[in-house]
């Protein structure tokens, strides 16, 4: 099939790969390079730099929502456009223009978790199970016909950033099948419905700072949901303290957001007379460490609360 691809980050890259080994992509459609970095350097997408280095026309338009845009892609003349993270809904004009339609490959089992973070929230949530969804493109968010469904277990320590990685691979290799039952005509569309959907808002900085009142479960899937970012935080002695790893710690209990040295592990009280390891932890100005290294030089106070 003559395929475009719409994608941005790290999560679409495998499913670039995948397509390209199987078909033809004519043209590859990504968000506009941003400045990154201390020296603000204008950085292109992990899409671009794959498309580029298989020699595939890219384009970065700024807005999809121009006769221009349109006509470009009509132009293209796609058997079908697949979008992954590419980061703009289509308007109807281009969601007509491919007669085997748009599909978009999505990190939920949906109706669930629909919106920008899926894999994010699945995780702060304690879901147990998650997966990919292959979906046609409507002009809502995420709510068009379901066409296939690929589940995994999410591990109890597994965190947001491995199971992206995970995801990223069964998309690539679920895109592959629905687009050969595409072809073939072996699948059939599933309306979504509403009843079991919840929005995976976008991820903010204001979500990181923990309450010691909650569950230490409730806690750790916290920390793993927002590992690599933005990264759960306290503070220690005025100072940030970011938390990177933890896990349950058992037998321990006090006033929440007290910590405790036991035999050189870093544990806080949680609520619910619950408690948590923190193993992995960032003072602010400092390299990540352990728990335990941190203690040696962060001696803890009988009457201290961690904020």
């Amino acid at each position: 099939m003559r395929i475009i691809f719409m994608g941005t980050p790290d999560f679409a890259v495998p499913c670039l790969q995948s397509i390209i080994e199987k078909h033809t992509v004519c043209a590859v459609f990504t968000q506009p390079d941003k400045p990154k970095g201390r020296g603000y350097a204008l950085t292109p997408p992990p899409v671009k730099v794959l498309a580029q280095e298989k020699n595939i026309p890219v384009y970065q338009p700024k807005t999809l929502r121009t006769e221009e845009a349109a006509q470009l892609i009509r132009d293209l003349n796609p058997d079908a456009i697949v979008g992954v993270a590419y980061g703009k809904i289509l308007p109807k004009e281009i969601l007509a223009v491919p007669p085997y339609g748009c599909i978009n490959v999505h990190a939920s089992l949906l109706p669930k978790y629909r919106g920008a973070a899926p894999i994010q929230w699945a995780v702060i949530n304690g879901e147990k199970e998650t997966g990919v969804t292959t979906m046609y493109m409507a002009e809502g968010l995420d709510t068009g016909d379901m066409l296939l469904k690929e589940k995994t277990e999410i591990g109890p320590e597994e965190t947001a950033g491995e199971l992206h990685d995970r995801l990223s691979q069964l998309g690539a290799e679920l895109i592959i099948k629905t687009l050969q039952g595409i072809e073939e005509g072996t699948i059939q569309r599933i309306p979504q419905g509403d009843s079991e959907t919840c929005y995976a808002s976008m991820l903010t900085k204001e979500l990181s700072h923990v309450d010691w009142n909650k569950p230490a479960q409730e806690i750790h899937n916290l920390v793993r949901g927002l590992s690599p970012w933005p990264v759960a935080n306290t503070t220690f002695h005025g100072k940030l303290l970011k938390i990177h790893k933890t896990k349950i710690a058992d037998g321990y209990s006090g006033e929440a957001g007290h910590p405790v040295n036991a035999n050189g592990a870093f544990i806080v009280c949680c609520g619910g007379n619950t408690a948590l390891e923190l193993l992995e932890v960032q003072y602010e100005g400092k390299k990540r460490m352990s728990g335990k290294d941190f203690l040696r030089g962060h001696p803890i106070e009988e009457d201290m609360i961690l904020r």
